[in-house]
């Protein structure tokens, strides 16, 4: 079997979405499935410095980089969509990842002119939140070329439950495949010791940490956030915020501001995207995860901060009911009260936090694993595969 992955960057300013393929497609790999992946060279405003248009042999699969021009989150190459014309039928299957995203576009075509199946995964951004968001753009888009692509996929490949039945209402013709993300299991069996991170940060030292790992962005919900900090810290003043991760579309400012705002900007730090060491140090550092979300697909960054140990309140948007059913995280609405309300809770029983954390932490290496996760997309690439066109 030979998959052919296609994503239109892989760059670490794009976040999870662009973490999870690069694990998904060494997991395939590390499964037995020959696995190449196609990509452009972009990450924000500085390129990758990396080969272009040549194999680059990764642990498990091959990753191949293509120039690209384009604006904002838009990426074209003109060489990508050539070489997939040419090389389409070298493989058994395509699995592109995201939607609005013209580097797909090609991919779509080559699959339909060679009769080759393929895969879609909109990792979420088929979520009524994420499809209001920029509404007028992504709906001309998604009228003129997305929806016929999705229409003729052979699947819509959805992390969640709650996923599927919001592809489910926009009536496509595909059938929906729930696979979740996972994490590797081997980095959190013992998280490094939280000095690294204390004295990177020595302000967090000897504080309560809420810790938010995700991209800084209007979807992630710090408008919220902001609010419910200002409710936490009426309670325990020393209470500290840590807010982790890149800033690719210049939100920072805002964001900041809305901490100014509630009166707690004295109680947050922004450290920047963490990475490696650092960030599993964070993590040992911290004693309450948060996701304010206003939309998910399925939040890697979740996955890590439950396999963490750590308590978890997550609103009911990041879509991880199983979290709920499993008492494995504090799922609340999306609303500023009612994420000041878990995050009080989690800091006023302590024994129940771990508790809550402990069951957080089973219950993601249990299910939640890359292997796993690789077990099942091998078998539904089969499936597909061995079923006509």
């Amino acid at each position: 079997m030979k998959i052919l992955m296609v994503i239109r960057a892989v760059g670490s300013t794009y976040g999870g979405t662009s973490q999870c393929v690069l694990d998904l497609a060494r997991a395939l790999g590390n499964a037995g499935v020959e696995v190449d992946l196609a990509t452009t060279h972009a990450n924000g405003a500085q390129p990758l410095e990396v080969p272009i248009d040549t194999w680059v042999e990764e642990s498990s699969y091959r990753i191949r980089y293509f120039r690209y021009w384009g604006w904002s989150d838009y990426q074209l190459s003109n060489r990508f969509g050539g070489w997939l014309f040419d090389r389409i039928r070298d493989y058994d299957l395509v699995h592109t990842h995201a939607i609005f995203a013209p580097t797909n576009l090609p991919a779509y075509w080559a699959c339909w002119g060679a009769k080759i199946p393929y895969v879609v995964t909109p990792h979420g951004m088929l979520e009524p939140w994420a499809l209001a968001y920029k509404a007028t753009k992504k709906r001309v888009y998604y009228h003129l070329l997305e929806k016929q692509a999705l229409n003729r996929a052979s699947a819509i490949h959805v992390l969640t439950s709650a996923e599927a039945r919001g592809v489910e209402r926009l009536n496509l013709k595909s059938p929906a495949v729930a696979i979740p993300n996972g994490i590797d299991r081997q980095p959190f069996e013992e998280l490094p010791s939280p000095e690294m991170f204390y004295q990177a940060f020595p302000e967090i030292r000897d504080r309560p940490t809420i810790f938010f790992l995700g991209r800084i962005d209007p979807k992630k919900g710090l408008d919220l956030l902001a609010i419910a900090l200002a409710k936490v810290r009426a309670r325990f003043p020393e209470a500290h915020l840590v807010v982790a991760g890149p800033d690719n579309i210049g939100f920072l400012p805002t964001a900041r501001e809305y901490f100014q705002k509630s009166g707690c900007s004295d109680g947050v730090t922004f450290t920047g995207m963490l990475a490696g060491t650092l960030k599993y140090a964070a993590l040992a550092a911290a004693d309450i995860y948060v996701a304010p979300s206003y939309s998910e697909g399925f939040s890697l960054s979740i996955l890590e901060g439950m396999a963490a140990g750590l308590p978890c309140v997550i609103t009911q948007n990041c879509n991880f009911p199983e979290a709920r059913t499993a008492e494995a995280a504090c799922v609340v609405e999306t609303d500023a009260s009612a994420i000041a309300e878990g995050l009080l809770e989690c800091l006023a029983n302590p024994h129940g936090a771990k508790q809550m954390g402990d069951r957080a932490r089973q219950l993601i290496f249990d299910r939640y694993t890359w292997d796993r996760v690789a077990r099942q997309m091998r078998a539904a690439y089969e499936r597909i595969i061995d079923s006509p066109l």
